[in-house]
């Protein structure tokens, strides 16, 4: 008589579900999801203090927050929004969830580094948030400048130090992952002049993250030096330069920028073409772009620094270098409003943040441009002027993106699609309520209102009002994103596998993905933008400008 055994089942080492989410997971679209939660509710937690920040601004006297609170309040939430929201999402969430797909991989190449760079995120986030709880949290500002930095409370400032080298640790190893991912996952026959351009963004961005972070990391760690034992890196008293320091946070901190924006840009270029119908005007000019981007974004870094003392030959050079970098952030623009001309737009809520996203960049770019010119920074540095420009290109640049690419993308990972009436109010308050809040104060940087300072001249009392009115309008845009976010989860339309008819890898499977992203054998796009084209006959790489708008001509059919 035959033994019969019961059927062997399938070995599950990690959890199934949605506890996954809560696990030490190793595939990429799961890490995905991770960062990009973990980055909301951080952006959360920063927008509390931006409410706590305007609510204090809304007169004259500190009133709301002490000095000293306003000070630590004002660091926590500059730190907040810049390490824990906007690099781990426009980076971490967005580039593991895609760049496999784009690749032609079946995950990252380095999985496990990757859970490891994101179970960083979560304890250095608390960490720094407890800092305002158990002691006194950091008063430095997100710069963290000496002597500042050395004359206030010591424990909240190393435990700031802690926090962001555990966040720049992540940073770097994300980094390495992206590098090596895109360079040696890809697909046999997939060339690098075929990949969607957010590779090209990850790519130049990963390289800026690899080689200046470690530059942070090393100042941070002299600064606690200076602080624990009292040495003279940075501290004047003991022979040290404050100067130095200037330089070598900013050659990290301005290339931050555009590790911040870079990705954004990258997003922004997959998203008009699916929602435009026509191919990205000028793929090669972007590309180039990008890299230019990557040099000069490397050697711009003391145009932060024109008041303190710089000698002429510097001033001169960095802000023609400055000046420089405003012609291949230019090119993206042009060629962004050439894949629009004569399109067939949709105007859904992922156009309109992408759309709000150009305006309010190019305007913070041409301030930009202005504040590189060492006569008028001189006027308006460290004034509120500064704080409106900055704004512009972080939140304008980056958050909007961020949620045009959670409308895309949505249908993808839940496999439903989004409440467009609500994802238009979510666009309508985020728009008005951000130039509200941000555009008046270049007025007031303008005529001399300091910034980082909890008191002010009451002839700034209005503007200030005004400008906390659109903080509150961008406060209340969360909640029909949120009620969007959790409706469509659950009651949403089904989307299919393809709701935008579009072409870049990732439609090319179900809604959600499976675990190794395909069933089967990945495809191989060449024409990932071939909108209004017979399959074949364009070549993305060698067509000429004046083709490509011929063929993106709206009468044809996608």
């Amino acid at each position: 008589m035959a033994t019969t055994f019961p059927p062997v089942l399938p070995i599950r080492l990690q959890p199934q579900g949605w506890l996954r989410y809560f696990s030490f997971s190793l595939d990429h679209k799961v890490i995905g999801i991770q960062y990009l939660v973990t980055g909301f509710l951080f952006y959360l937690v920063g927008g509390l203090l931006a409410g706590m920040i305007r609510t204090e601004l809304a007169t004259p006297i500190s009133d709301f927050l002490s000095r000293e609170a306003y000070n630590e309040v004002l660091t926590l939430h500059g730190t907040v929004m810049i390490f824990l929201w906007i690099v781990p999402v426009v980076n971490g969430a967005f580039g593991n969830y895609l760049i496999p797909f784009y690749v032609g991989a079946r995950d990252m190449a380095f999985p496990r580094l990757n859970a490891v760079a994101f179970w960083l995120i979560p304890p250095a986030g608390l960490l720094l948030i407890s800092s305002y709880f158990i002691a006194s949290a950091a008063q430095s500002g997100w710069t963290a400048y000496p002597p500042l930095s050395l004359t206030t409370p010591a424990t909240g400032q190393i435990i700031w130090i802690l926090s962001v080298l555990l966040l720049g640790g992540s940073s770097i190893f994300g980094g390495i992952n992206f590098i090596a991912t895109i360079l040696k996952l890809r697909r046999p026959g997939l060339k690098l002049m075929q990949l969607p351009m957010y590779c090209w963004a990850m790519l130049g961005t990963s390289i800026l993250v690899v080689l200046s972070t470690p530059v942070l990391a090393g100042t941070l760690v002299l600064l606690s030096f200076d602080i624990i034992a009292h040495t003279g890196f940075f501290n004047p008293s003991l022979g040290g330069n404050a100067v130095v320091y200037q330089h070598l946070f900013w050659f990290y901190s301005h290339p931050a920028v555009y590790i911040m924006v870079l990705p954004a840009f990258g997003l922004v270029s997959e998203i008009l073409p699916v929602h435009a119908r026509k191919p990205l005007f000028g793929y090669t000019t972007m590309v180039y772009s990008i890299l230019g981007i990557v040099f000069l974004g490397l050697i711009v870094w003391a145009h932060h620094m024109f008041t303190s003392g710089t000698p002429p030959w510097m001033r001169l050079f960095f802000t023609i270098a400055t000046s420089f970098i405003a012609v291949p952030t230019g090119i993206k623009f042009f060629n962004w409003l050439a894949t629009l001309w004569g399109g067939k737009i949709a105007l859904n809520s992922a156009m309109l943040f992408s759309c709000g996203f150009i305006l309010n960049f190019v305007f913070g770019g041409i301030t930009g441009v202005a504040l590189a010119q060492v006569p008028f920074d001189i006027h308006v540095h460290d004034t509120y002027f500064v704080v409106g420009h900055f704004h512009y290109i972080v939140y304008g640049g980056t958050v909007f993106v961020i949620f045009a690419s959670i409308y895309h993308w949505y249908p993808k990972v839940t496999g439903r699609l989004m409440n467009e009436p609500l994802g238009q109010l979510h666009f309508l308050l985020t728009f008005v309520g951000f130039n509200l809040c941000f555009a008046p104060q270049h007025w007031m940087g303008l005529n001399g209102m300091p910034r980082r300072v909890a008191e002010y001249d009451p002839q700034f009392e209005l503007i200030n009002q005004v400008s906390s009115v659109g903080a509150l309008l961008m406060a209340i845009s969360t909640l029909p994103f949120l009620v969007n976010v959790v409706l469509s989860a659950f009651r949403g339309e089904p989307a299919g596998d393809n709701p935008w008819k579009a072409l870049t890898p990732e439609w090319l499977t179900t809604s959600p993905p499976p675990v190794e992203n395909w069933h089967g054998e990945p495809p191989l796009v060449h024409e990932p933008y071939g909108y209004g084209v017979e399959p074949g006959s364009l070549s993305l790489a060698a067509t000429s400008g004046r083709e490509i708008w011929a063929v993106g001509d709206p009468e044809r059919k996608p």
